[in-house]
Order: structure tokens, then C-alpha cells, then sequence
């Protein structure tokens, strides 16, 4: 319980929301046996999710949506520089 309440505090801390986190809870499983599935079907060979044109855009928008939100840390990183190397 206490470690439970330690990550209650980081996520309210660091503005975390709790949907995504119970989509995640509730969704994991789901995914698990359907990745198990697939692999199964197409006997352990994991370049099946590339080479079907579906998968592979899904693939691409959730690895869009992971590294769009990074792009303003990466800006605001680069301006931070140059506003050194100005004051050099």
C-alpha cells in the first residue's frame, strides 16, 4: 500500500493522468493474448507486424504519437545552446 501511495504522489506530482494508466490496466491483457496470437499464427516470426501494410501503419502512428510530444523538449534544448554559445 505505501509503494502504491509513493506512485499516487509521483503521478499527482508530475500532473500525471490516471486514464491512460487504466487503459492501459485494462487493455495490457487483451494485448498480450492478441500479440501471442500473432506470433502463433505466423510461427514466431516478428517481422509479420512490418510487413503487412496495416500493422505497419499502426506501428507508425503510435510510434508518432510516443516521440511528437519530445520535439518541443528537443526545440527548447537547442535554443537553450545557442543562447549560450551567444552569451560566450
Amino acid at each position: 500500500m505505501i509503494i502504491f501511495g509513493i506512485i499516487g504522489y509521483l503521478f499527482k506530482k508530475f500532473e500525471y493522468e490516471p486514464a491512460p494508466l487504466i487503459l492501459a490496466l485494462v487493455l495490457g491483457p487483451m494485448f498480450e493474448v492478441a500479440l501471442r496470437r500473432s506470433l502463433l499464427l505466423s510461427s514466431g516470426d516478428p517481422t509479420t507486424f512490418i510487413t503487412r501494410p496495416i500493422s505497419l501503419v499502426l506501428l507508425g502512428t503510435a510510434f508518432l504519437i510516443l516521440v511528437f510530444p519530445l520535439f518541443p523538449w528537443f526545440k527548447k534544448k537547442k535554443e537553450a545552446i545557442q543562447v549560450q554559445e551567444m552569451e560566450e
